[in-house]
């Protein structure tokens, strides 16, 4: 897997659209062999690890749900490579998205761009750590950027939906979205008669979302020399995935105190309507819809 990634890598790495296409295409081929079912055996599904993943799959295959996925052997492989600075696909992902964004808007580079963001998508979610990279600044002010007018309804609505999946249960990085004036260039983008009516049925999608009472409930696994740092501090169910042995030996599941990786940092709803009212007049409305229609199931982190 290390000399896939590495290869992905080097066409990430490159100025040359072409290969940064091809070392996108190759990062999806590698996530979609490991979230994909395939009919075949583990072991044979192993053996195709080796395979180009930038290659299209003949036919299309099933999602597999968590459990099964948490299971893989490829999946355990692939979650203790993020782990580190030199494998970790998020962190290549964001500085090509620094290198695109820098280039400016046109046909073929925004392709480029939604790709990027959908792939970053996927990361987050099958590795919640690398989440972490949107405390910092410099990356989530790179999310803040493509949601700017220069570029097209396209990218703005795939951004927004790429800002959700980073501060989801993550309420350090919501505090660093609200440091630069996040919320200012949400609504500003919401109020410009320039901006398409998808676009801003995903702002106020978003808004919704922000305005929900934050709870940083990710479980903390005990620590144990056997399962990966970084592991202990995901969700309940990838952290119980990988504790092979624990049963009744692992204290550390239910009974663990709550926390995130922005334990501590939480905002109150109410904290959170007066900061979007200084942008916003109708934010009142919003936070009554919200209770009364509870969406997304209740409170989000």
């Amino acid at each position: 897997m290390e000399n896939l990634l590495s290869l992905a890598f080097d066409n990430l790495s490159s100025y040359d659209g072409p290969k940064i296409r091809k070392g996108l295409r190759q990062v999806e081929g590698l996530l979609a062999n490991i979230c994909l079912a395939r009919p075949h055996s583990k072991d044979r599904r192993a053996s195709t690890m080796i395979k180009d993943p930038g290659l299209n799959m003949e036919e299309e295959s099933p999602p597999q749900v968590l459990p099964d996925i948490t299971d893989d052997p490829a999946f355990y492989e692939f979650f203790k490579l993020q782990e580190g600075f030199e494998w970790n696909v998020s962190m290549r992902l964001v500085s090509t998205l620094d290198r695109l964004v820098a280039r400016g808007a046109d046909g073929s580079n925004d392709l480029l761009i939604l790709s990027a963001l959908d792939l970053l998508q996927g990361l987050m979610l099958l590795h919640p750590p690398s989440k972490a990279l949107f405390s910092r600044e410099m990356y989530m002010n790179l999310l803040l950027d493509l949601l700017e007018p220069d570029f097209c309804p396209a990218i703005q609505s795939t951004t927004i939906v790429t800002l959700v999946t980073a501060l989801i249960d993550t309420p350090r990085n919501t505090r660093t979205f609200e440091n630069l004036d996040g919320l200012l260039t949400v609504t500003s983008l919401f109020r410009s008669r320039g901006t398409s009516r998808d676009v801003k049925l995903k702002l106020v999608e978003f808004l919704y979302f922000y305005l929900m009472p934050e709870t940083p409930s990710i479980p903390s696994a005990q620590a144990r020399p056997d399962v990966p740092g970084l592991l202990q501090r995901s969700p309940s169910k990838l952290a119980k995935a990988f504790a092979f042995g624990g049963g009744a030996n692992n204290k550390g599941g239910e009974g663990a105190r709550p926390r995130s990786a922005g334990d501590g940092e939480t905002r109150t709803q109410e904290d959170k309507q007066a900061l979007l009212g200084r942008h916003l007049n109708n934010v009142d409305e919003l936070v009554e819809d919200l209770r009364q229609n509870t969406p997304f199931g209740g409170a989000v982190g």
